[in-house]
Parts: structure tokens; sequence; C-alpha cells
């Protein structure tokens, strides 16, 4: 009895337990289609709809059936936090004839209608979009949490950016701070680079990972407790950083300390975009691992053969602050 009172009197050590990760889906999906089709697959999406989505629709996410199946594949993969680039506004239709509206988002939408981000998430998610861009956007779904600043379900500019002279209207970096329940908050970046690979291209992407990691109106865009960062770089860090200046500089800020690319990089990857890989999720605490829709056996968004970019689904595990 002695020898246990004893034990049980003698200090013991006490060990802070471990932060418990909280397993998040993200996805980041340029739906742009560059103009082209899949005749065998396409339905009545064929040369003149594809020419219409290229002159009037920007490329980007607008033909009905194509936006019903994204909405399945997303329902379907339920994902916390997504980054769009290159998603059809609605509230451009009024600049389009309505002579190519048939089978378009166009056709019967009206002031007030729900958007085409809106549409594919539903109604769980709180929606922000870059600066003057409300085809790039990056959603939170509502039980992680919510975006600093946006009463929802939609906020045009509610991510902060800034213009680079030179680089096109508005930002193509947006920055929203994700607030969760209990008060622990995430930075989530969203990316949409400058295409094209002349010096002046080059350039501007340079600037504008610059907003990333170093300076976005004071402070860098990633500057949070825990930093997301996805989206459509427009180049590839794994293989043109000795043709590409933008690629060279990404690959260096994301080198591993202490931000990591978690989606694949590298000179052998499979490509995701035409030969390339320019769609990517870069985090500084978390980890986890990603796939492309349409790859490894995973399900293709859609059959219709319209889309150019795969997205990547990334499954992470990430500590709590």
């Amino acid at each position: 009895m002695l020898a246990a009172l004893l034990l049980a009197c003698a200090p013991v050590a006490q060990k802070e337990p471990e932060p418990l990760p909280i397993p998040l889906v993200v996805v980041t999906f340029n739906t742009g289609s560059s103009g082209g089709f899949d005749p065998e697959h396409s339905g009545d999406y064929g040369r003149e709809e594809a020419d219409a989505t290229d002159q009037w629709y920007g490329n980007g996410l607008a033909w009905e059936p194509l936006i019903q199946d994204t909405s399945a594949w997303m329902q379907a993969v339920d994902p916390d936090i997504v980054a769009f680039q290159e998603v059809f506004w609605p509230g451009d239709c009024p600049n389009i004839p309505a002579e190519v509206y048939p089978g378009f988002v166009c056709e019967g939408w009206q002031e007030g209608d729900p958007s085409v981000v809106e549409r594919v998430l539903g109604p769980d998610y709180t929606i922000a979009c870059f600066l003057e861009h409300p085809d790039k956007c990056v959603a939170v779904h509502r039980r992680l949490g919510r975006i600093q600043g946006c009463a929802g379900p939609l906020c045009l500019d509610g991510l902060a950016g800034a213009e680079i002279p030179g680089c096109g209207h508005g930002g193509r970096i947006g920055r929203g701070v994700i607030e969760r329940d209990g008060g622990s908050e995430w930075t989530v970046v969203g990316v949409h680079g400058s295409s094209g690979f002349t010096e002046a291209d080059q350039d501007c992407r340079v600037q504008q990972f610059a907003q990333i990691f170093r300076d976005l109106d004071g402070a860098p865009a990633a500057n949070g407790a825990g930093n997301l960062i996805l989206g459509d770089f427009n180049t590839d860090p794994g293989r043109l950083v000795d043709a590409d200046r933008s690629a060279a500089v990404l690959a260096a800020e994301v080198d591993g300390d202490p931000f990591h690319f978690l989606t694949e990089v590298g000179p052998n990857v499979e490509p995701t975009y035409a030969l390339a890989n320019i769609d990517h999720v870069v985090a500084d605490r978390a980890t986890g691992a990603c796939y492309h829709g349409g790859l490894g056996g995973h399900p293709e968004v859609s059959d219709m053969g319209i889309f150019d970019h795969r997205p990547a689904v990334c499954t992470l595990e990430l500590p709590l602050p």
C-alpha cells in the first residue's frame, strides 16, 4: 500500500497533445476550353458552338450540359475549398448577341439568377472573386468556415488583390482569410498567372508571384498562420525553369522551406495541360496527396472533351494552429 501511495504521489510528466489534423479536400480547376471540342462526345456542341465560346464566352464554362457535368462531379468530390479560373460570368450576357444564346447559360438567364460558380457548387459555399475578375473565384464550404469580409453567397471583388501595370486589368492574385469557428484562421491565395511566354509575359508572372511570397499591398499574400496557394500558375516549375524566368522564380520560392508543392512537379510527371503541369496546390503547413480528374482511374469531369485543363484534387492534413 505504501509503495502504491508513493507511486500515486510521484509527479507525472505532462506531454503536450499533438495538434489534431483536419482532413480537407481542395480543388483547383481552370474550366476553360481554348475553343476545342471532341466531335464524338460533345453532342450538340460542335464547331459553331466552340467558335461562339471563343468569341463571346471567353472560352469559359458556359455550355449548359457542361455546367451540369461539372456540378455533378463537384458534388461527388465534395471539396472544402475550390479555386476556379475561367468560369463565364453571366453578368456579361447583355453584351452577347441573342443568336448565340441557345444551349448556353445566357439562354433564359436574368439579372439576379445564380452565377455559374454558384450553380456548380450549390448553396453551401461562400464564394469570393478576384479584383475585377468575376471569372476567377475562391469558394469555401460553410462546414469549414467563411471568407472574412464576405457575407456571401457571392462577393465580387471579395479577395484582396492589386493590379500590376502592364499586366492586364484587376488582380491575378486573390487573397482571402478563412475564419473558422473557435477563432482560428487560415489564408487561402487563388492564382491565375498571366499566359504567354514573351519576356513581358514572364515578367508579369514574376511580379504576380512576388505578390504571393513578397508583397501584396504591404505584406505577402501568403502571410497567414497557415497558407494554401492554389490555381493556374501558367508556367511549369518542373519543366520550364531553364526556359521561363517565372518558372525558375516559382520553383525557388516553393523549395520546401516552408512552402512546398502538394501537386506533383517534375520533368517526367504526367501532363495535365497540353504537355505541361501548370495547375498546382502549394502549402506551408499542410501535407497530403493529390490526383487529377481523369487520370489514375479517377473520374473525368465530363466525357464531352471540351475542357483543356484537368482539375487537381488534394486531400490535406492541416494541423490546427
